[in-house]
């Protein structure tokens, strides 16, 4: 099992993650993943970070389909891959319609069908064999209507490489099983190793429509996992049940929340309730409070060394390539390396 690290989206003002990237470098971790939401962008401060290492992959988890044209994306993902020499992993995901709607005014659609038409043109751009068209339900390329001067373009850059990884974040039963059939690897968000019969039969299924020989291990499935390291097991998970009660509470809403849904699948639903009811009502307090010991043991690292490595056991033998270590905390990356590597 491989390690990377996810340095996430910033708050309120920008944050110096340069140290943990190049210790995360010379540990011999896999890959370093930046995100965004509704302010920092993915893309700037990964290229920021590319810069000042060396050999760690650098990957976006996520760049969000609706706020790039598939060529942008595409075009982007070209430019880094040349500009550090093949190290680029692109991660791209719908969002939800809180963010998709009313922060970048796009309808959110069918993600599903998006996330099939974004891959191909950005597969048929890097491979450069003919200019671009496309006409699918999203993109339609050249597009019709307009001055009518659209042409099918060809990329003026020669990519380093003509197939670089993408990873799709996921969250249902369609797009894990889209996510398997089109992508490289796969990006889940609060991931538990004890419930993999819970996707198994929905990777199966995207396995069995890409026309290829793929399974579990040529995929990467590649979850972000929060590591928490100290003596006090209650005071490290008290650290991750804010953003817990955060995306099952207040990430959508009653009715249409992807995290939320999670928590049920794990057999969590009364205490999900709560979270959100908490949420919703403006309790953030008691929402945190109303997140149970055993979700957050099951998608998280919490405790003393000794603790995470006997959990590290579940998560190396589940069927995960690389353990994303979602983590500010150099010493954590340094214990993980020492349990993993």
């Amino acid at each position: 099992m491989r390690l990377g690290l996810n340095v996430g989206y910033w708050g309120a003002s920008p944050v110096d993650n340069v140290a943990l990237a190049q210790e995360a470098d010379r540990l011999g971790f896999h890959s370093v993943w930046t995100a965004e939401a509704y302010g920092s962008d993915a893309v700037s401060p990964l290229v920021w970070l590319a810069a000042k290492t060396e050999k760690i992959n650098v990957g976006t988890a996520i760049m969000q389909m609706t706020a790039r044209v598939p060529a942008m994306t595409a075009a982007t993902a070209m430019t880094i891959d040349l500009l550090t020499q093949g190290r680029m992993l692109v991660g791209i995901g719908a969002s939800g319609p809180q963010v998709v709607e009313g922060w970048h005014g796009v309808p959110y659609g069918k993600p599903v069908t998006r996330a099939r038409e974004y891959v191909e043109i950005m597969r048929t751009i890097w491979k450069r064999e003919q200019p671009l068209e496309f006409h699918g339900e999203h993109y339609d390329i050249p597009c019709k209507g307009g001055t009518g001067l659209g042409k099918p373009l060809k990329s003026i850059i020669h990519p380093f490489r003509n197939s670089i990884p993408i990873y799709l974040a996921a969250v249902g039963p369609k797009n894990v099983a889209l996510a398997a059939e089109i992508a490289d690897g796969w990006l889940p968000i609060f991931f538990s190793p004890e419930r993999v019969p819970v996707y198994r039969e929905w990777l199966d299924e995207g396995f069995a429509k890409s026309g290829a020989a793929k399974d579990l291990t040529n995929f990467d499935i590649a979850p972000t996992v929060h590591i928490v390291i100290g003596d006090d097991v209650s005071a490290c998970r008290n650290q991750v049940k804010p953003m817990l009660a955060l995306y099952i509470g207040g990430m959508g809403a009653k009715g249409k929340n992807f995290y939320y849904d999670i928590a049920c699948r794990y057999g969590y639903q009364e205490a999900a309730d709560q979270i959100q009811g908490f949420y919703l009502t403006g309790k953030k307090m008691e929402a945190i409070a109303a997140v149970p010991d055993a979700l957050v043991d099951e998608v998280a690292l919490c405790g003393p060394k000794e603790r995470i490595a006997e959990r590290l056991a579940a998560w190396k033998t589940c069927g995960i390539k690389t353990l994303i270590c979602g983590t500010s905390d150099i010493g954590a990356l340094r214990t993980m390396a020492e349990l993993t590597l």
